[in-house]
């Protein structure tokens, strides 16, 4: 069934077929965004695309911040932007609200929360044959995606999406194709991680002999940001108080990092590059973000410098991530 509907649906079509072609399509986001500015051109009593109807999905309401705004609007943009640059309509793109600094700080995990957690994930029900395929699946698949999560430092996407051949269980290395910003990256498994995903592999081949996807979802597809974010909070719940997502799993990642610097003195520089690479960050500044995080890390910085905090490190934008 097309996803679109409105008149605009075979240009749609062939934009999302471009984007995917060129490596760059980020379906958890463009694509929700894509669909409901397709349904909001159905109201109009026109075949041709006007600049009332651009301008009118782009305005900024009342309550959205600028990030969300640019967030919900960025793919429209961009079609615009193609659809101009094959003659397919003279309608302007809009302006993109201005970026705003991001103030969120990630929740700072503690030993009991996450060992709490992670009893969670292992003790979800024992499934027998008379559980359904996806119930079954899940009591598998639950302890190894979040603890891939914990240990590596990749992002939630990343996780779904993993293909099967993107992880190599001899080597113990896994390919990120589809990442934040479409830049390809290697993560390095730890031993533990890479003997739990191979008893993992060996499991879930028997449910899904065929799969395309490291994680398996019915339907021969990945699980959706939905599934992350629905047991997360579920398991999250059942033995902490306070609140968290899946996603912050990264962050923690990163700090834990960045701690074990504190104490063998000031040579950062290729231990911040690994830790950057392996996070498939485009820019050391968008590691840098998470020494403000990292408790003495600005009296470390300026007693083996001799410079302050800020002068060393320039205000970067809070990284968002994708889900």
């Amino acid at each position: 069934m097309n996803k679109f509907t409105s008149f605009l649906a075979p240009l749609m079509q062939a934009y999302v077929f471009y984007r995917k072609a060129s490596g760059y399509w980020n379906e958890a986001s463009y694509e929700p965004n894509l669909v409901l500015f397709d349904r909001y051109c159905k109201k109009y009593p026109t075949e041709f695309l006007s600049q009332e109807m651009v301008d009118g999905w782009c305005q900024k309401r009342d309550t959205e911040t600028n990030n969300s705004c640019r967030s919900r609007i960025y793919v429209v943009v961009s079609f615009i932007r193609h659809l101009r640059a094959r003659g397919k309509t003279d309608v302007m793109e809009p302006d993109i609200p201005r970026k705003e600094r991001r103030t969120y700080i990630p929740h700072s995990f503690t030993d009991i929360e996450l060992k709490n957690f992670f009893h969670a994930c292992d003790s979800l029900y024992s499934p027998t044959v008379a559980f359904s395929l996806e119930q079954r699946s899940r009591k598998l698949t639950i302890p190894v995606f979040f603890r891939l999560l914990y240990s590596s430092g990749i992002r939630t996407t990343e996780a779904r999406m993993l293909r099967v051949e993107d992880v190599d269980l001899c080597h113990g290395i896994i390919d990120i194709l589809y990442s934040k910003g479409h830049a390809q990256h290697y993560i390095t498994l730890h031993d533990s991680m890479l003997e739990l995903l191979k008893i993992y592999d060996a499991a879930i081949r028997k449910l899904y002999p065929h799969r395309a996807y490291f994680f398996p979802a019915r339907g021969n597809t990945f699980h959706t940001r939905k599934w992350v974010q629905k047991n997360f909070r579920e398991l999250w719940n059942k033995n902490n108080s306070s609140h968290a997502t899946a996603y912050e799993l990264r962050h923690h990642y990163a700090i834990e990092n960045i701690n074990r610097w504190t104490d063998e003195g000031f040579g950062f520089d290729a231990k911040l590059l690994y830790l950057s690479k392996s996070m498939g960050h485009s820019t050391l500044e968008s590691t840098k973000y998470y020494y403000s995080l990292v408790p003495r890390m600005a009296d470390i910085l300026e007693e083996k410098t001799g410079m302050d905090f800020e002068s060393i490190l320039p205000e970067v934008d809070y990284e968002k991530s994708n889900e």
